[in-house]
């Protein structure tokens, strides 16, 4: 495969029909990182073909479950054999750090693992009691056919993993398209599929940009379902194109997340400290270019000074620098165009009456902080309120806001005043009104005492416009499926409904 054959369709390596190309940048210099294929519509088009052919009359939806998860099995041992150079790929393209990038690459280990054994371990079918021994109902599950799935540029590596292992487990065929600004580990794990013996056909990549590629595979008429991970424009986009052809769609659409800290949290030292020091976590991981990142501080009045005094002088020791330099905590932002949106939204907060209480502007250049590269210090913005752009929109970066409550009720409402619903969490000594708030929110995922963690058993996905459908747990592999009900009649006879 040549530096710019970076589509893979029916089992072959090639360059895009049109010959276009494009340079992925390292977001830490904005230097030429690599070159890929810039794939278009001929491209998706003959991709959606491969991969109809492969569903309709190929070995892979016919494969036996346990052979199906057998190789599923052994993509997981590749990307732990692999798993250095993986995760210098994820930190390169997307910034992060390259223990991040380990992490990442751990976590789809485990996603792969999860939907092996899951499939593995269910039953033939759920039997339905008809009320009569001549009658043999048994509801079953059937791939839904040919899905495409596309992915955001903040965790490629991990998102691809989501949709691709529940597909295949399913005994599905896909196409997936990552974004065009990080498609490199996404072509990885699609080598390692090769290798681990997948047919051809039955995975399928396409790299280029949304429009044309992403567009034309939401209206195209031979995919089943399209799995779209991004943001909400670009949501709704999918869902309108998809809608002539009545396809399944999930979408994830990233969230506008609180972080409610309770003063009972704050009163030891202990509790203190590890409020705080989650609340960094929540805010400023992977430059909080994280659809789940708590970037609204919701904190009672009563320990709102000293919290946010604290947390303000923490974020400005956080150590920026390329992602792959030892001691760096922190990376760039992905891209120019995400560095420019990032400070947009600090001077329409600053314009609305916030308070900078760290941060607020890029950082000066470092042995290990280029001058080019797309940097910004991690942002406190104290006084805010939900009229403010910057309370309201997901800014996907390294910004957190300040919000206060006095009351139980005041706090869940604050929690709850957005049109997302991804994710949130509840700082409380007190377990009882923790669980009762986590009852009260309205998001997908609620922490309690805690921030970031999910597990692959355990569904993810939000309420509001968050998305629909769920990925990883059971749900996350019945969105590749059908159902399908089986009545068999054991003693078939006449009906004489009719007398003729």
């Amino acid at each position: 495969m040549s530096a710019h054959e970076t589509l893979h369709i029916d089992g072959v390596w090639r360059s895009a029909a049109s010959g276009a190309t494009r340079e992925v940048l390292d977001p830490a210099d904005a230097q030429p990182l690599a070159l890929v294929a810039e794939g278009g519509t001929e491209d998706t088009d003959a991709a959606v073909a491969a991969a109809r052919r492969a569903f309709d009359s190929g070995p892979w939806p016919r494969t036996p479950v346990a052979e199906r998860a057998a190789l599923l099995r052994r993509v997981a041992d590749l990307l732990q054999r692999d798993r250095e150079d993986i995760a210098l790929i994820e930190s390169r393209d997307t910034g992060k750090t390259l223990e991040e990038g380990r992490v990442d690459v751990d976590d789809v280990t485990n996603a792969f693992r999860y939907f092996a054994d899951l499939v593995v371990n269910e039953s033939g079918g759920r039997v339905v009691d008809a009320g009569s021994p001549d009658i043999h109902s048994v509801v079953v599950h059937e791939p839904v056919g040919v899905c495409a799935l596309i992915t955001p540029w903040n965790y490629p590596l991990l998102q691809a993993s989501w949709k691709v292992a529940p597909a295949l487990a399913a005994g599905n065929t896909f196409v997936i398209k990552p974004s065009e600004i990080t498609p490199l580990s996404t072509v990885r794990l699609m080598e390692l599929l090769v290798e681990a013996g997948l047919p051809a056909g039955a995975g399928n990549l396409v790299t280029g940009a949304g429009d044309p590629v992403g567009a034309r595979l939401s209206e195209h008429p031979d995919v089943d379902l399209i799995s779209f991970t991004g943001g909400l424009p670009s949501g709704t986009r999918v869902m309108r194109a998809a809608a002539p052809t009545v396809k399944k769609v999930a979408l994830e659409l990233g969230g506008k997340n609180p972080n409610v800290v309770f003063a009972d949290a704050c009163a030891t030292d202990e509790g203190f400290d590890t409020a705080v020091d989650q609340a960094l976590n929540a805010a400023f991981i992977h430059s909080g270019q994280v659809c789940s990142a708590g970037s609204r501080l919701i904190v009672e009045e009563s320990v709102r000074d000293r919290f946010v005094a604290e947390l303000a002088r923490r974020a400005a020791r956080i150590t920026l620098g390329r992602g792959t330099e030892p001691g760096v905590e922190c990376g760039p932002l992905v891209s120019a165009a995400q560095l420019a949106k990032v400070e947009e939204y600090v001077a329409s907060a600053v314009a609305e009456g916030a308070e900078v209480r760290c941060g607020g502007a890029r950082p000066a250049p470092s042995a290990v902080r280029p001058a080019t590269g797309y940097f910004y210090a991690p942002t406190v913005l104290d006084y805010c309120h939900g009229a403010m752009r910057v309370v309201r929109e997901e800014t996907f970066g390294p910004i957190l806001t300040v919000e206060t409550f006095r009351t139980e009720d005041e706090a869940v409402a604050l929690a709850n005043d957005t049109e997302y619903g991804l994710a949130g969490a509840v700082w409380s000594a007190d377990t009882a009104r923790a669980r009762r708030v986590a009852a009260r929110l309205r998001h997908g995922t609620v922490w309690i005492n805690d921030y970031h963690p999910y597990l692959p058993q355990a569904e993810w996905g939000g309420f509001g416009k968050s998305g629909i459908g769920r990925e990883l747990g059971p749900s996350g592999l019945a969105e590749y499926r059908e159902t399908k009900h089986v009545y068999e009649n054991l003693a078939p006879r006449p009906v004489r409904w009719f007398a003729g």
